[in-house]
């Protein structure tokens, strides 16, 4: 079966067709908000009791208090369970995944400006941070690395991951990484309950400031709820990849490109952007070809056969660049034989995989930069996670008497024309302007 969509520069109606596929909507309408408020409000109310009994109810495991956290022996029987060669590629995406974020720490700063005004700013991290890992077998240990080691690269005390162990069931790759990247604290609750737990706190688990992490819909949407009571990174939708290829590469790599995304969901998206029409066939053979043999066969052909398409332009630095930043993708890679000189022009993309022996699949799991990205073209404003996530600023001033009297008087009278004579009186007693006792009633 084909794609969704191809569609040509060249055809009347591309524009229609263009903005068709930019207002594609693939996320699951799920009207959950209400069922989520009960959850945290409970969870805030009654603490560990309201995280035991739903824990019970959806994921079918009897906890108590002092079994909601996952024990060291645990981790080190999980840890003894895994084959050797998975663990020392896992250590070595760590590895390489610290090494990246540490280069993202930003610097303080201070300086005098002329009129002998201290200014500055200066980073620090925040106290705790949380992570929320989806359960059961099929979750992804990569993720761990990528949400948890930026924590740690920032300096936060204290990491807290909680994840789902439906009927028990849990990925001892998991627990590995979660050691690797020195998580701290372990929870075996999921859902709208274990975000409620992070943000508010109950008896056996205390409230962190930054929740970070992917979930199903009741996830995402406590996410949301809390946010101001905590941080957090985004509300992330469905994967997505853009591949922009000329007709140089074999066809079989890009529509492996291709599935790599596909597989993950029935609503992920795949597109390709190239300038051959007789190569877009070819691409699109391959695809096929490549399905039959995939695990995730049913999954990555509802993606390509629901939400995939092919765009075909004239030219890929011309008028490639236009479209890209148009549909901000999360992935975007470019197959081409001058990456840079398109890259270039890209404003709007989560994360750019320069060349033909690029594959984002690297960049999920060892290259180094974080997997966490920007989707449903969210790259037009927002960045994937970072350190960032887990610091905040402050700005530094230090006035003397002579700086204070070069820059007071203008302060003092922006403070009267906004009729806040607090604030003006906060200046001008320093300067002996004005009144310097506070008037007398009536």
């Amino acid at each position: 079966m084909a794609c969704f969509m191809q569609t040509s520069i060249k055809d009347s109606d591309f524009a229609a067709r263009f903005a068709e596929l930019q207002n594609m909507k693939r996320e699951q309408s799920v009207d959950v908000k209400d069922t989520v408020a009960a959850i945290l409000a409970d969870v805030r109310a009654r603490g560990d009791a309201a995280v035991i009994e739903l824990t019970e109810k959806f994921d079918r495991q009897t906890l108590s208090p002092e079994t909601l956290r996952i024990s060291d022996a645990d981790i080190d029987a999980a840890e003894a369970a895994c084959d050797a060669e998975t663990k020392a590629a896992l250590a070595l995406a760590a590895e390489r995944i610290a090494d990246f974020h540490a280069r993202q720490k930003p610097e303080d700063d201070m300086f005098t400006d002329a009129v002998g005004v201290e200014l500055g700013h200066r980073w620090s991290p925040v106290d705790a941070a949380g992570l929320y890992v989806p359960g059961g077998l099929a979750n992804y240990p990569s993720s761990v690395l990528m949400n948890a080691i930026p924590a740690r690269v920032a300096g936060v005390a204290r990491v807290v991951m909680v994840v789902p162990t439906p009927d028990g069931a849990i990925n001892p790759l998991v627990l590995v990484a979660a050691k690797l990247a020195g998580v701290d604290e372990i929870y075996r609750i999921g859902g709208a309950q274990a975000i409620a737990a992070l943000a508010y706190g109950t008896q056996s688990i205390a409230p962190v400031n930054v929740i970070v992490g992917p979930g199903n819909a009741y996830v995402a949407a406590a996410k949301a709820q809390v946010f101001g009571q905590v941080g957090i990174d985004m509300i992330a939708g469905p994967s997505e990849i853009l591949v922009v290829s000329d007709n140089q590469n074999d066809p079989s790599w890009i529509a492996a490109d291709l599935l790599s995304q596909a597989e993950h969901d029935e609503v992920a998206q795949s597109i390709l952007i190239c300038d051959d029409a007789d190569y877009a066939a070819r691409v699109s053979d391959a695809v096929e070809a490549a399905l039959s043999h995939l695990p995730r066969q049913a999954i990555a052909r509802k993606s390509w056969e629901n939400f995939g398409a092919i765009l075909i332009v004239d030219d890929l630095v011309s008028e490639a660049a236009d479209l890209i930043n148009q549909l901000a993708p999360e992935h975007l890679q470019l197959a081409v034989a001058d990456p840079d000189a398109l890259a270039d022009k890209v404003r709007h993309a989560g994360a750019i995989f320069l060349g033909r022996y690029t594959p984002e699949a690297i960049g999920d799991y060892i290259a180094g930069p974080n997997h966490v990205l920007p989707t449903a073209r969210a790259a037009r404003y927002a960045s994937g996670l970072s350190v960032l996530n887990f610091m905040k600023r402050s700005s530094l001033v230090r006035c003397d008497a002579s700086s204070l009297s070069a820059i007071g008087p203008a302060a003092l009278r922006l403070a009267e024309e906004e009729g806040l004579q607090a604030h003006a009186r906060s200046i001008g007693i320093r300067l002996n302007i004005g009144q310097t006792e506070p008037p007398e009633n009536g």
